[in-house]
């Protein structure tokens, strides 16, 4: 079973075939898939579920906080299933290609007090931006 779908089910959510199916769409490392792209998968495995139901069980995942939606320039939002470890993400600028990183250290301890304006933060999101090694071969 996957570790999402293991977190799903401690929390009690009901599992239907079509918010299994999801979840083990969403199911690895580096995932970060468009709504569509879950949609397209999990046809293949269950041809009867609709783009409203991915849209909605992937909104439900959100919410319940394990799934992050990951928002890269203009580009559709991805939903990355890595909730529970923290992270950072490296962005392909060519193709969109997305990678989960993990750097040492604290990135608030970058920003001075100064700069922080009294806010009390509660979570740092970086991107690191680049082009990745498929992107810099067909150049």
């Amino acid at each position: 079973m996957s570790d999402l779908l293991e977190r799903l089910r401690g929390r009690g959510w009901r599992m239907t075939a079509q918010r299994r199916v999801v979840a083990e769409v969403l199911d690895g490392e580096h995932v970060h898939l468009t709504a569509d792209e879950v949609h397209a998968r999990a046809v293949a495995k269950l041809p009867e579920i609709s783009r409203a139901t991915v849209y909605n069980t992937l909104g439900e995942m959100v919410t319940l906080g394990e799934v992050i939606e990951v928002s890269t320039d203009r580009r559709a939002k991805r939903y990355d299933p890595n909730a529970h470890r923290p992270h950072h993400h490296l962005v392909c600028a060519t193709c969109g290609a997305i990678r989960d990183v993990h750097p040492a250290g604290d990135p608030l301890a970058d920003l001075p007090a100064g700069e922080r304006f009294g806010f009390m933060i509660s979570g740092v999101e970086m991107t690191y931006r680049g082009i990745c090694p498929n992107c810099a071969a067909a150049a």
